[in-house]
Protein backbone atom coordinates (compact mmCIF):
# COMPACT_ATOMS: atom_id res chain seq x y z
CA UNK A 1 0.00 0.00 0.00
CA UNK A 2 1.38 3.41 -0.99
CA UNK A 3 1.80 6.25 1.50
CA UNK A 4 -1.04 8.14 -0.21
CA UNK A 5 -3.40 5.18 0.14
CA UNK A 6 -2.38 4.85 3.81
CA UNK A 7 -3.34 8.49 4.39
CA UNK A 8 -6.75 7.92 2.77
CA UNK A 9 -7.33 4.80 4.89
CA UNK A 10 -6.27 6.66 8.04
CA UNK A 11 -8.74 9.45 7.21
CA UNK A 12 -11.59 6.95 6.82
CA UNK A 13 -10.79 5.40 10.21
CA UNK A 14 -10.72 8.79 11.95
CA UNK A 15 -13.54 10.48 13.86
CA UNK A 16 -14.52 12.30 10.65
CA UNK A 17 -14.51 9.63 7.91
CA UNK A 18 -14.61 10.70 4.26
CA UNK A 19 -13.45 14.18 5.25
CA UNK A 20 -10.20 15.62 3.93
CA UNK A 21 -7.63 15.68 6.71
CA UNK A 22 -5.33 18.61 7.37
CA UNK A 23 -2.38 16.23 7.00
CA UNK A 24 -3.42 15.19 3.49
CA UNK A 25 -4.09 18.79 2.44
CA UNK A 26 -0.71 19.85 3.80
CA UNK A 27 1.01 16.99 1.94
CA UNK A 28 -0.64 18.06 -1.33
CA UNK A 29 0.40 21.69 -0.86
CA UNK A 30 3.94 20.60 0.05
CA UNK A 31 4.16 18.62 -3.21
CA UNK A 32 2.92 21.71 -5.07
CA UNK A 33 5.53 23.93 -3.36
CA UNK A 34 8.28 21.50 -4.38
CA UNK A 35 6.90 21.13 -7.92
CA UNK A 36 6.86 17.35 -7.39
CA UNK A 37 4.34 16.17 -10.00
CA UNK A 38 4.91 12.48 -9.26
CA UNK A 39 4.20 12.91 -5.55
CA UNK A 40 1.15 15.06 -6.29
CA UNK A 41 -0.24 12.42 -8.65
CA UNK A 42 0.36 9.72 -6.03
CA UNK A 43 -1.51 11.73 -3.40
CA UNK A 44 -4.42 12.55 -5.68
CA UNK A 45 -4.80 9.15 -7.35
CA UNK A 46 -6.71 7.41 -4.49
CA UNK A 47 -9.08 10.36 -4.05
CA UNK A 48 -12.58 10.47 -5.51
CA UNK A 49 -13.31 13.36 -7.88
CA UNK A 50 -15.64 14.87 -5.26
CA UNK A 51 -12.80 14.87 -2.69
CA UNK A 52 -10.42 16.55 -5.14
CA UNK A 53 -13.13 19.13 -5.84
CA UNK A 54 -13.43 19.78 -2.08
CA UNK A 55 -9.66 20.18 -1.88
CA UNK A 56 -9.61 22.73 -4.71
CA UNK A 57 -12.45 24.66 -3.07
CA UNK A 58 -10.74 24.76 0.34
CA UNK A 59 -7.38 26.15 -0.75
CA UNK A 60 -6.77 29.71 -1.90
CA UNK A 61 -6.76 30.87 -5.53
CA UNK A 62 -2.95 31.08 -5.74
CA UNK A 63 -2.40 27.51 -4.52
CA UNK A 64 -5.31 26.30 -6.65
CA UNK A 65 -3.74 27.67 -9.83
CA UNK A 66 -0.35 26.13 -9.04
CA UNK A 67 -1.92 22.76 -8.22
CA UNK A 68 -3.92 22.63 -11.46
CA UNK A 69 -0.92 23.59 -13.57
CA UNK A 70 1.25 20.95 -11.88
CA UNK A 71 -1.46 18.28 -11.97
CA UNK A 72 -1.52 18.79 -15.73
CA UNK A 73 -2.63 15.89 -17.88
CA UNK A 74 -3.87 13.87 -14.91
CA UNK A 75 -6.96 16.12 -14.75
CA UNK A 76 -10.22 14.12 -14.75
CA UNK A 77 -13.34 15.48 -16.42
CA UNK A 78 -15.58 14.16 -13.64
CA UNK A 79 -13.84 16.60 -11.34
CA UNK A 80 -15.30 19.51 -13.30
CA UNK A 81 -18.85 18.35 -12.67
CA UNK A 82 -18.16 18.15 -8.91
CA UNK A 83 -16.79 21.68 -8.55
CA UNK A 84 -18.72 24.66 -7.23
CA UNK A 85 -19.86 26.87 -10.14
CA UNK A 86 -17.58 29.81 -9.30
CA UNK A 87 -14.51 27.62 -8.85
CA UNK A 88 -15.33 25.65 -12.00
CA UNK A 89 -15.13 28.77 -14.18
CA UNK A 90 -11.78 29.64 -12.62
CA UNK A 91 -10.42 26.12 -13.15
CA UNK A 92 -11.54 25.97 -16.79
CA UNK A 93 -9.82 29.30 -17.45
CA UNK A 94 -6.57 27.88 -16.02
CA UNK A 95 -6.64 24.52 -17.79
CA UNK A 96 -4.64 23.94 -20.93
CA UNK A 97 -7.10 23.61 -23.88
CA UNK A 98 -5.72 20.17 -24.75
CA UNK A 99 -6.18 18.98 -21.17
CA UNK A 100 -9.69 20.48 -21.07
CA UNK A 101 -10.63 18.70 -24.28
CA UNK A 102 -9.48 15.36 -22.92
CA UNK A 103 -11.25 16.02 -19.61
CA UNK A 104 -14.70 16.63 -21.08
CA UNK A 105 -14.50 14.09 -23.89
CA UNK A 106 -15.28 11.12 -21.64
CA UNK A 107 -18.13 12.77 -19.72
CA UNK A 108 -21.77 11.81 -20.16
CA UNK A 109 -23.80 14.38 -22.08
CA UNK A 110 -25.75 15.51 -18.98
CA UNK A 111 -22.50 16.28 -17.14
CA UNK A 112 -21.24 18.32 -20.10
CA UNK A 113 -24.52 20.28 -20.19
CA UNK A 114 -24.27 20.92 -16.44
CA UNK A 115 -20.78 22.34 -16.92
CA UNK A 116 -21.75 24.50 -19.91
CA UNK A 117 -24.82 26.06 -18.28
CA UNK A 118 -22.88 28.36 -15.97
CA UNK A 119 -20.05 29.33 -18.36
CA UNK A 120 -19.61 32.35 -20.59
CA UNK A 121 -20.04 31.82 -24.34
CA UNK A 122 -16.28 31.73 -25.18
CA UNK A 123 -15.74 28.97 -22.61
CA UNK A 124 -18.80 27.10 -23.89
CA UNK A 125 -17.42 27.21 -27.43
CA UNK A 126 -14.03 25.91 -26.26
CA UNK A 127 -15.64 22.87 -24.65
CA UNK A 128 -18.03 22.19 -27.55
CA UNK A 129 -15.14 22.28 -30.00
CA UNK A 130 -13.35 19.64 -27.93
CA UNK A 131 -16.21 17.16 -28.34
CA UNK A 132 -16.68 14.69 -31.14
CA UNK A 133 -19.29 15.71 -33.72
CA UNK A 134 -21.99 13.31 -32.46
CA UNK A 135 -21.43 14.30 -28.84
CA UNK A 136 -21.47 18.00 -29.71
CA UNK A 137 -24.79 17.66 -31.53
CA UNK A 138 -26.31 15.79 -28.57
CA UNK A 139 -25.11 18.45 -26.11
CA UNK A 140 -26.32 21.32 -28.30
CA UNK A 141 -29.75 19.69 -28.58
CA UNK A 142 -29.94 19.40 -24.80
CA UNK A 143 -28.88 23.03 -24.42
CA UNK A 144 -31.76 24.04 -26.72
CA UNK A 145 -34.28 23.05 -24.03
CA UNK A 146 -35.34 25.61 -21.37
CA UNK A 147 -33.03 26.18 -18.44
CA UNK A 148 -33.84 24.02 -15.39
CA UNK A 149 -35.90 21.61 -17.50
CA UNK A 150 -35.86 17.84 -17.87
CA UNK A 151 -34.22 18.29 -21.28
CA UNK A 152 -31.22 19.98 -19.64
CA UNK A 153 -31.09 17.36 -16.89
CA UNK A 154 -31.24 14.23 -19.06
CA UNK A 155 -28.38 12.31 -20.62
CA UNK A 156 -28.69 11.44 -24.29
CA UNK A 157 -27.04 8.02 -23.90
CA UNK A 158 -29.99 5.60 -23.58
CA UNK A 159 -30.11 1.80 -23.73
CA UNK A 160 -33.34 0.91 -25.52
CA UNK A 161 -34.87 -2.18 -27.11
CA UNK A 162 -38.00 -2.97 -29.16
CA UNK A 163 -40.85 -4.26 -27.02
CA UNK A 164 -41.15 -7.47 -29.09
CA UNK A 165 -37.59 -8.72 -28.35
CA UNK A 166 -36.79 -11.51 -25.94
CA UNK A 167 -34.18 -11.49 -23.18
CA UNK A 168 -31.54 -13.18 -25.32
CA UNK A 169 -31.82 -10.56 -28.04
CA UNK A 170 -31.48 -7.76 -25.50
CA UNK A 171 -28.39 -9.32 -23.90
CA UNK A 172 -26.74 -9.93 -27.28
CA UNK A 173 -27.52 -6.35 -28.31
CA UNK A 174 -25.89 -4.93 -25.19
CA UNK A 175 -22.82 -7.14 -25.55
CA UNK A 176 -22.35 -6.08 -29.16
CA UNK A 177 -22.82 -2.36 -28.45
CA UNK A 178 -19.61 -0.36 -28.38
CA UNK A 179 -21.07 2.79 -26.83
CA UNK A 180 -23.08 1.69 -23.79
CA UNK A 181 -23.20 4.25 -20.96
CA UNK A 182 -20.73 3.62 -18.14
CA UNK A 183 -23.64 3.29 -15.72
CA UNK A 184 -27.30 2.53 -16.40
CA UNK A 185 -30.09 0.81 -14.50
CA UNK A 186 -32.83 0.07 -17.01
CA UNK A 187 -33.38 -0.95 -20.58
CA UNK A 188 -36.14 1.26 -21.99
CA UNK A 189 -38.67 -0.57 -24.17
CA UNK A 190 -39.97 1.40 -27.15
CA UNK A 191 -42.72 0.87 -29.68
CA UNK A 192 -42.19 1.19 -33.48
CA UNK A 193 -42.69 4.97 -33.21
CA UNK A 194 -39.85 5.27 -30.65
CA UNK A 195 -42.24 5.98 -27.81
CA UNK A 196 -41.22 4.51 -24.41
CA UNK A 197 -43.62 1.86 -23.12
CA UNK A 198 -41.80 0.44 -20.10
CA UNK A 199 -38.61 -0.02 -18.08
CA UNK A 200 -36.87 -3.34 -17.42
CA UNK A 201 -34.18 -3.56 -14.74
CA UNK A 202 -30.86 -5.19 -15.55
CA UNK A 203 -31.38 -7.57 -12.63
CA UNK A 204 -34.59 -9.00 -14.12
CA UNK A 205 -32.96 -9.34 -17.52
CA UNK A 206 -29.97 -11.24 -16.19
CA UNK A 207 -32.15 -13.43 -13.97
CA UNK A 208 -34.56 -14.51 -16.74
CA UNK A 209 -34.25 -17.22 -19.43
CA UNK A 210 -33.10 -16.06 -22.85
CA UNK A 211 -36.42 -17.07 -24.40
CA UNK A 212 -38.50 -14.92 -22.03
CA UNK A 213 -40.26 -11.95 -23.62
CA UNK A 214 -38.75 -8.70 -22.45
CA UNK A 215 -42.22 -7.08 -22.35
CA UNK A 216 -43.22 -9.51 -19.60
CA UNK A 217 -40.49 -8.16 -17.31
CA UNK A 218 -41.42 -4.47 -17.19
CA UNK A 219 -41.63 -2.71 -13.83
CA UNK A 220 -45.05 -1.88 -12.43
CA UNK A 221 -44.09 1.74 -11.76
CA UNK A 222 -43.26 3.52 -14.99
CA UNK A 223 -43.00 7.28 -15.33
CA UNK A 224 -41.66 9.40 -18.16
CA UNK A 225 -41.21 13.14 -18.46
CA UNK A 226 -41.69 15.78 -21.12
CA UNK A 227 -38.42 17.45 -22.06
CA UNK A 228 -39.74 20.90 -21.10
CA UNK A 229 -40.96 19.83 -17.63
CA UNK A 230 -39.40 21.77 -14.75
CA UNK A 231 -36.56 19.88 -13.09
CA UNK A 232 -38.12 20.48 -9.65
CA UNK A 233 -41.14 18.43 -10.74
CA UNK A 234 -38.82 15.72 -12.02
CA UNK A 235 -36.95 15.57 -8.71
CA UNK A 236 -40.22 15.46 -6.79
CA UNK A 237 -41.45 12.52 -8.89
CA UNK A 238 -38.19 10.61 -8.38
CA UNK A 239 -38.45 11.09 -4.62
CA UNK A 240 -42.20 10.44 -4.45
CA UNK A 241 -42.28 7.29 -6.58
CA UNK A 242 -38.83 5.92 -5.68
CA UNK A 243 -37.59 5.99 -9.27
CA UNK A 244 -34.10 4.94 -10.32
CA UNK A 245 -34.24 6.22 -13.88
CA UNK A 246 -36.93 7.50 -16.21
CA UNK A 247 -37.18 8.29 -19.94
CA UNK A 248 -37.58 11.80 -21.34
CA UNK A 249 -39.74 12.42 -24.41
CA UNK A 250 -40.07 15.26 -26.91
CA UNK A 251 -43.28 17.01 -27.97
CA UNK A 252 -44.28 14.01 -30.10
CA UNK A 253 -43.75 11.53 -27.26
CA UNK A 254 -40.56 10.07 -28.76
CA UNK A 255 -37.67 8.99 -26.57
CA UNK A 256 -34.87 11.57 -26.49
CA UNK A 257 -32.98 10.78 -23.29
CA UNK A 258 -33.07 9.43 -19.77
CA UNK A 259 -32.75 10.94 -16.30
CA UNK A 260 -31.03 8.96 -13.55
CA UNK A 261 -31.49 9.17 -9.81
CA UNK A 262 -28.14 10.84 -9.14
CA UNK A 263 -29.09 13.85 -11.26
CA UNK A 264 -32.60 14.04 -9.79
CA UNK A 265 -31.28 13.92 -6.23
CA UNK A 266 -28.72 16.60 -7.07
CA UNK A 267 -31.62 18.86 -8.08
CA UNK A 268 -33.46 18.04 -4.86
CA UNK A 269 -30.34 18.80 -2.84
CA UNK A 270 -29.87 22.11 -4.66
CA UNK A 271 -33.49 23.09 -3.98
CA UNK A 272 -33.10 22.33 -0.27
CA UNK A 273 -29.87 24.32 -0.15
CA UNK A 274 -31.46 27.27 -1.94
CA UNK A 275 -34.40 27.27 0.50
CA UNK A 276 -32.05 27.35 3.48
CA UNK A 277 -29.99 30.18 2.00
CA UNK A 278 -33.09 32.16 1.05
CA UNK A 279 -34.57 31.78 4.52
CA UNK A 280 -31.35 33.22 5.93
CA UNK A 281 -31.39 36.06 3.37
CA UNK A 282 -27.91 35.32 2.00
CA UNK A 283 -28.82 34.60 -1.65
CA UNK A 284 -29.72 31.34 -3.30
CA UNK A 285 -26.26 30.67 -4.77
CA UNK A 286 -23.98 31.64 -1.88
CA UNK A 287 -20.96 29.51 -1.10
CA UNK A 288 -17.70 29.63 0.83
CA UNK A 289 -15.83 30.24 -2.41
CA UNK A 290 -17.62 33.53 -3.15
CA UNK A 291 -15.53 36.70 -3.25
CA UNK A 292 -15.98 39.41 -0.60
CA UNK A 293 -17.80 41.85 -2.90
CA UNK A 294 -20.06 39.13 -4.34
CA UNK A 295 -21.04 38.02 -0.83
CA UNK A 296 -21.63 41.62 0.23
CA UNK A 297 -23.82 42.28 -2.80
CA UNK A 298 -25.99 39.19 -2.13
CA UNK A 299 -26.52 39.96 1.55
CA UNK A 300 -27.00 43.71 1.39
CA UNK A 301 -30.59 43.78 0.02
CA UNK A 302 -31.95 41.59 2.80
CA UNK A 303 -30.08 43.52 5.47
CA UNK A 304 -31.75 46.63 4.01
CA UNK A 305 -35.15 44.93 4.24
CA UNK A 306 -34.42 44.01 7.87
CA UNK A 307 -33.52 47.63 8.54
CA UNK A 308 -36.94 48.72 7.24
CA UNK A 309 -38.71 46.20 9.45
CA UNK A 310 -36.67 47.35 12.44
CA UNK A 311 -37.70 50.94 11.76
CA UNK A 312 -41.37 49.88 11.68
CA UNK A 313 -40.96 48.18 15.06
CA UNK A 314 -39.22 51.29 16.40
CA UNK A 315 -42.15 53.45 15.26
CA UNK A 316 -44.45 51.27 17.37
CA UNK A 317 -42.16 51.70 20.37
CA UNK A 318 -42.08 55.47 19.82
CA UNK A 319 -45.87 55.61 20.30
CA UNK A 320 -45.39 54.47 23.91
CA UNK A 321 -42.47 56.67 24.83
CA UNK A 322 -44.25 58.10 27.89
CA UNK A 323 -45.21 54.63 29.14
CA UNK A 324 -41.59 53.43 28.86
CA UNK A 325 -40.34 56.58 30.63
CA UNK A 326 -42.74 55.89 33.53
CA UNK A 327 -41.78 52.23 33.82
CA UNK A 328 -38.13 51.67 32.89
CA UNK A 329 -38.63 47.94 33.52
CA UNK A 330 -40.59 47.79 30.25
CA UNK A 331 -37.43 48.61 28.28
CA UNK A 332 -35.67 45.70 29.99
CA UNK A 333 -38.42 43.19 29.18
CA UNK A 334 -39.33 44.31 25.62
CA UNK A 335 -36.56 42.34 23.86
CA UNK A 336 -37.74 39.14 25.56
CA UNK A 337 -41.24 39.37 24.09
CA UNK A 338 -39.95 40.21 20.59
CA UNK A 339 -37.24 37.55 20.66
CA UNK A 340 -39.61 34.78 21.76
CA UNK A 341 -42.09 35.75 19.05
CA UNK A 342 -39.37 35.88 16.40
CA UNK A 343 -38.03 32.44 17.31
CA UNK A 344 -41.51 30.90 17.40
CA UNK A 345 -42.35 32.46 14.04
CA UNK A 346 -39.13 31.12 12.52
CA UNK A 347 -39.94 27.61 13.74
CA UNK A 348 -43.39 27.65 12.13
CA UNK A 349 -42.00 29.33 9.02
CA UNK A 350 -39.33 26.67 8.52
CA UNK A 351 -41.85 23.84 8.83
CA UNK A 352 -44.28 25.53 6.43
CA UNK A 353 -41.68 26.36 3.76
CA UNK A 354 -40.29 22.83 3.90
CA UNK A 355 -43.80 21.35 3.63
CA UNK A 356 -44.58 23.56 0.64
CA UNK A 357 -41.33 22.53 -1.07
CA UNK A 358 -42.12 18.82 -0.61
CA UNK A 359 -45.79 19.40 -1.50
CA UNK A 360 -46.94 17.94 1.81
CA UNK A 361 -48.83 21.16 2.64
CA UNK A 362 -51.83 21.31 0.32
CA UNK A 363 -55.33 22.74 0.20
CA UNK A 364 -56.70 19.61 1.86
CA UNK A 365 -54.68 19.96 5.08
CA UNK A 366 -53.83 23.67 5.21
CA UNK A 367 -56.38 24.63 7.87
CA UNK A 368 -55.46 21.67 10.04
CA UNK A 369 -51.80 22.76 9.93
CA UNK A 370 -52.71 26.38 10.69
CA UNK A 371 -54.83 25.30 13.68
CA UNK A 372 -52.00 23.08 14.91
CA UNK A 373 -49.44 25.88 14.78
CA UNK A 374 -51.84 28.27 16.54
CA UNK A 375 -52.44 25.73 19.32
CA UNK A 376 -48.71 25.05 19.65
CA UNK A 377 -48.16 28.80 19.98
CA UNK A 378 -50.94 29.04 22.56
CA UNK A 379 -49.62 26.19 24.72
CA UNK A 380 -46.01 27.40 24.56
CA UNK A 381 -47.25 30.94 25.18
CA UNK A 382 -49.12 29.91 28.34
CA UNK A 383 -46.12 27.97 29.66
CA UNK A 384 -43.66 30.80 29.09
CA UNK A 385 -46.23 33.34 30.26
CA UNK A 386 -46.27 31.66 33.67
CA UNK A 387 -42.47 31.64 33.75
CA UNK A 388 -42.13 35.29 32.71
CA UNK A 389 -45.01 36.34 34.96
CA UNK A 390 -43.10 34.95 37.94
CA UNK A 391 -39.86 36.53 36.71
CA UNK A 392 -41.60 39.91 36.36
CA UNK A 393 -42.94 39.73 39.93
CA UNK A 394 -39.70 38.51 41.52
CA UNK A 395 -37.40 40.75 39.48
CA UNK A 396 -39.34 44.02 39.70
CA UNK A 397 -41.74 43.35 42.55
CA UNK A 398 -44.77 44.42 40.48
CA UNK A 399 -47.49 41.74 40.09
CA UNK A 400 -49.30 43.68 37.36
CA UNK A 401 -46.08 43.90 35.34
CA UNK A 402 -45.83 40.11 35.53
CA UNK A 403 -49.42 39.86 34.27
CA UNK A 404 -48.72 42.25 31.37
CA UNK A 405 -45.69 40.36 30.08
CA UNK A 406 -47.51 37.03 30.53
CA UNK A 407 -50.49 38.10 28.41
CA UNK A 408 -48.21 39.73 25.81
CA UNK A 409 -46.20 36.50 25.57
CA UNK A 410 -49.34 34.44 24.87
CA UNK A 411 -50.57 36.88 22.22
CA UNK A 412 -47.21 37.09 20.43
CA UNK A 413 -46.55 33.33 20.33
CA UNK A 414 -50.03 32.62 18.95
CA UNK A 415 -49.58 35.32 16.30
CA UNK A 416 -46.07 33.98 15.54
CA UNK A 417 -47.47 30.51 14.88
CA UNK A 418 -50.18 31.89 12.61
CA UNK A 419 -47.84 34.28 10.75
CA UNK A 420 -45.12 31.67 10.31
CA UNK A 421 -47.61 29.34 8.63
CA UNK A 422 -49.99 31.65 6.79
CA UNK A 423 -47.48 34.10 5.27
CA UNK A 424 -45.56 31.48 3.23
CA UNK A 425 -48.88 29.92 2.14
CA UNK A 426 -50.19 33.27 0.90
CA UNK A 427 -46.90 34.07 -0.87
CA UNK A 428 -46.95 30.66 -2.52
CA UNK A 429 -50.48 31.30 -3.80
CA UNK A 430 -49.28 34.64 -5.19
CA UNK A 431 -46.44 32.82 -7.03
CA UNK A 432 -43.81 34.49 -4.85
CA UNK A 433 -41.06 32.23 -3.50
CA UNK A 434 -42.03 31.75 0.19
CA UNK A 435 -38.46 30.91 1.18
CA UNK A 436 -37.22 34.19 -0.25
CA UNK A 437 -39.72 36.66 1.18
CA UNK A 438 -41.36 35.06 4.23
CA UNK A 439 -38.64 35.80 6.77
CA UNK A 440 -38.89 39.57 6.52
CA UNK A 441 -42.70 39.54 6.80
CA UNK A 442 -42.78 37.16 9.76
CA UNK A 443 -40.13 39.17 11.61
CA UNK A 444 -42.07 42.38 11.05
CA UNK A 445 -45.34 40.86 12.28
CA UNK A 446 -43.86 39.32 15.44
CA UNK A 447 -41.92 42.48 16.33
CA UNK A 448 -44.80 44.86 15.73
CA UNK A 449 -47.41 42.67 17.45
CA UNK A 450 -45.07 41.86 20.34
CA UNK A 451 -44.18 45.45 21.09
CA UNK A 452 -47.73 46.71 20.56
CA UNK A 453 -49.26 44.03 22.80
CA UNK A 454 -46.71 44.47 25.58
CA UNK A 455 -46.55 48.25 25.61
CA UNK A 456 -50.27 48.68 24.88
CA UNK A 457 -51.24 46.44 27.80
CA UNK A 458 -48.71 48.22 30.00
CA UNK A 459 -50.25 51.59 29.11
CA UNK A 460 -53.74 50.29 29.98
CA UNK A 461 -52.86 48.43 33.17
CA UNK A 462 -49.89 50.19 34.71
CA UNK A 463 -50.60 53.87 34.08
Amino acid sequence: MSSAQEQVLTAQMSDEPFELTRKLTAAVLYAVDRGDQAQLAELMEPLHAADIADLLEQINAYDRKRLIQLYGREFDGELLSELDDNIREEVIAILNPVVLAEAVRDLESDDVVDILEDLEEPQQEAILEALEDSDRVAVEQSMSYPENSAGRLMQREVVMAPEHWNVGQVIDFMRDSADLPDQFYHVVLVDPRMRPVGNVTLGRIMGSPRAAQIADLVEETFEFFAADLDEEDVAYAFNQYHLISAPVVDGDGRLVGVITIDDAMAVLDEEHEEDILRLAGVGEESSLSDRVMDTTRKRFPWLAVNLVTAVLASLVIAQFEQTIASFVALAVLMPIVASMGGNAGTQSLTVAVRALATRDLTGSNVWRVIRREALVGLINGVIFAVVMGIVGVVWFGTPMLGLVIAVAMVINLVVAGLAGTMIPIVLDKLKVDPALASGAFVTTVTDVVGFFAFLGLAALVLL
